[in-house]
């Protein structure tokens, strides 16, 4: 009886699930997915397609009793009220108001563990107030907690992504040091040979003279020569406005990418390769994230750049589980 035991899966939830990316990261450590939550139609075609399960819908009427027990609750729950992406709002946005849903399942299923993801800048939101609320509510309900900076870029995939991750135990300290990362590796070999490229024109671009690698593995070469909003733009700086618009910038294959955010419905940055300048296919854009090839995104191609840009980067998620199941569960 105790070996079967021994074998038994941990469970786990996957809240504000996406397109399922902490659901494959833990599912490749050996967990067992026994509910998901996903308000988003489109995320639900997309989840169907590749799990055969339809997420329940919206979170703020989920009834506990509907979710079952389980050892470990994944959220990746909204990012853009606590997002230099967006207007930064917070709590005062009802999408940040989600927390507290997170904190009434906690509080009824006491979970033994939870894993709770969200963007960097949480950690300085508000004067930092935001995440020191959200750790107290999680210390109040009886977690030890833990959080970290994880970079995808450490992982194993060609993008710097920077998120935060909160881990809480209800018996043990989760120490963040004894995880495992990989050498950098150069976005070139993600890329694929042949395919429909959307490449520029030289007249639509324009080099910088001196490229260097920064820090990050980021190798920024160019700007796209687009036409931007010149109010308050001072005499001989247009070049700068250009550059400093993500969305405008070109960044060698040489190196890494830079985060593949969600706004950009349209496509992705521009990269260098072989000597030209193209778009990221979808498909570059899957594997950047770490999704498994042949991954189903049933969906129109702005809603699944969306997609993938709203998305957990899976090798970060599947260490983590690695992680919590050596830590806490064992």
């Amino acid at each position: 009886m105790k070996k079967q035991n021994s074998l038994k899966k941990p469970t786990f939830v996957d809240l504000f699930a996406g397109i399922g990316g902490f659901r494959i990261g833990f599912e490749r450590e050996g967990y067992k997915c026994v509910f998901s939550s996903e308000i988003n139609n489109y995320c639900q075609k997309t989840y169907f397609a590749n799990f055969g399960e339809l997420p329940k819908g919206d979170i703020t009427k989920i009834e506990t009793q509907e979710m079952p027990k389980h050892a470990v609750l994944a959220a990746g729950f909204p990012c853009q009220p606590f997002s230099i992406s967006g207007k930064m709002r917070g709590f005062e946005d009802t999408r940040g108001t989600l927390f507290f849903d997170i904190l009434r399942i906690v509080k009824d299923k006491k979970p033994s563990v939870l894993l709770l993801e969200n963007v960097k800048h949480l950690v300085y939101h508000d004067g930092k107030k935001t995440l020191e609320t959200m750790l107290k509510h999680l210390k109040d309900l009886g977690y030890i907690v833990e959080w970290g900076i994880l970079n995808a870029s450490d992982f194993g995939v060609p993008q710097n992504r920077e998120r935060i991750f909160i881990v809480g135990s209800k018996n043990k300290r989760f120490d963040f040091r004894k995880i495992r990362k990989k050498e950098r590796v150069m976005l070139k070999s993600f890329l694929e040979d042949e395919g429909d490229f959307d490449f520029l024109n030289k007249r639509e671009f324009t080099f910088i003279e001196t490229p260097v690698k920064q820090k990050s593995g980021l190798i920024f070469v160019g700007y796209r020569n687009k036409k931007i909003r010149e109010n308050g733009v001072r005499p001989g700086t247009e070049h700068l406005s250009r550059v400093h618009k993500q969305p405008n910038r070109i960044y060698s294959a040489e190196g890494i990418h830079p985060t593949l955010p969600s706004q950009e419905s349209s496509g992705r940055f521009f990269i260098l390769v072989n000597g030209k300048t193209r778009k990221l296919t979808l498909k570059e854009c899957v594997r950047v994230m770490g999704f498994p090839e042949g991954f189903k995104i049933p969906v129109p191609n702005g809603e699944a750049y969306k997609q993938i840009g709203n998305a957990v980067c899976i090798p970060v998620v599947e260490e983590l589980a690695y992680q919590i199941k050596k830590q806490l569960l064992s």
